[in-house]
């Protein structure tokens, strides 16, 4: 798997509490800048935002983040999934999809292939 690499200048913020979820997308892009509070998503201008749909603040937030958003939520939290969807994620996925096919997922929402 190819890492994403910024020579395309992608810009990514992370709201990702995990520690291990946080690792698994350093792998794929380095230069992502996480942070503690989903709030602070608000007000960023960055090519893309990748939230942890299964913390409960999130979908409160998503409506008010104005940059592309893609989330991931547990496979079975189909209520979250859809919320999520309807609320400003341009692509969600179940956990273990998003992180097998994270690349594709990139490469398709912000189209770079």
């Amino acid at each position: 798997m190819e890492k994403i690499e910024n020579k395309n200048s992608v810009s990514v913020v992370a709201f990702v509490p995990d520690l291990m979820d946080q690792s698994k997308l350093r792998l794929e892009i380095p230069d992502v800048c996480f942070v503690k509070e989903i709030t602070e998503l608000i007000d960023v201008d960055v090519d893309l935002v990748v939230v942890d749909l299964s913390k409960p603040e999130v979908l409160d937030v998503l409506p008010e983040i104005k940059s592309l958003t893609i989330g991931f939520a547990s496979h079975i939290d189909q209520e979250t999934i859809a919320k999520a969807e309807k609320t400003g994620c341009v692509k969600v996925s179940p956990r273990s999809k998003f992180f097998r096919d994270f690349e594709s997922i990139v490469n398709s929402v912000l189209k770079l292939n």
